[in-house]
């Protein structure tokens, strides 16, 4: 049983090599609640992502838990056991078998001189059926595509069997089907297992259809956090991406739908391409 556990950050300065690229950066990622992180490339998604699993250390200001416990207080042991992340993209091993990788997830459950894990097993099955990857447990994972080590890093992830999930732009490199699969994994976990999930989105729509806050950054501030209707608005957009974009609201279930406007698919245009004619 995962445990239920929340992520906050609180005015938080990131900076790099002297550069601040986050500043008074804030945000809660609560149980059973999907958080998605938007905004345009170099606007701090990754890197307060990256904050609040601990892989970037903050000026100042603040990452705790629900119980007011500073993140950084926690061993590296204990903290993994509350927390995960899933990158942008991580090292291949050469020769190891999608089995064991999906084994690495089990890294905090184990002491260095005591390897007895009794749930261990139990975990990687589930984790690898619930990523759909059971069928290539025994496959070296560098003969896997993109998209299938994608899955089986997400796998190592669920392993991990933690109460907070972090996904840094999950869908990169999965083809239609399986970034809809994806999402609807992410959306599984927080309704049926209570799991805190931030996940870092470029897909505005996708970000529309499977969150329940979403937090808009600009240039390493936040623009605006709040249910996708609320912060998914032309005016937030468009002054966030600089171009403009339509947004439209579905009349049955309200889910918000955005469409850039570039010079070649304005809205006067119909939607088989022919320019409109006067």
């Amino acid at each position: 049983m995962t445990e239920e556990i929340s992520l906050r950050g609180a005015e938080l300065c990131l900076s790099y090599h002297g550069t601040t690229v986050v500043e008074d950066g804030r945000i809660t990622l609560r149980p059973g609640h999907v958080t998605a992180l938007v905004g345009p490339n170099g606007s701090g998604k990754s890197t307060l992502l990256r904050a609040l699993a601990r892989l970037h250390r903050p000026d100042s200001g603040a990452v705790t838990l629900d119980d007011g416990v500073s993140a950084l207080d926690l061993s590296a042991r204990d903290f993994a056991r509350r927390v995960t992340l899933l990158s942008q993209s991580r090292p291949t091993p050469g020769g190891v078998q999608v089995r064991d990788v999906v084994g690495y997830g089990r890294h905090p459950y184990r002491r260095r001189w005591k390897s007895a894990d009794p749930d261990g097993a139990a975990a990687v099955d589930r984790a690898m059926e619930l990523t759909g990857v059971t069928a290539m447990a025994d496959r070296p994972v560098d003969e896997l595509s993109g998209g299938e080590l994608q899955r089986v890093w997400l796998a190592t992830c669920l392993a991990q069997n933690t109460g907070v999930l972090l996904l840094d732009e999950p869908t990169t490199f999965l083809d239609l089907r399986y970034q809809v699969e994806l999402l609807d994994l992410v959306r599984d976990l927080a309704d049926e297992h209570g799991v805190a999930i931030g996940v870092v989105l470029h897909d505005l729509n996708q970000a529309a259809e499977i969150a329940d806050r979403v937090v808009l950054l600009h240039r390493g501030r936040v623009r605006a956090d709040g249910p996708p209707a609320d912060v998914l608005t032309e005016s937030l957009l468009s002054d966030a991406y600089g171009i403009g974009i339509e947004v439209s609201h579905d009349p049955v279930t309200g889910t918000v739908t955005t469409r850039p406007i570039g010079r070649h698919n304005t809205s006067g245009r119909r939607a088989t391409g022919v320019p409109a004619t006067t």
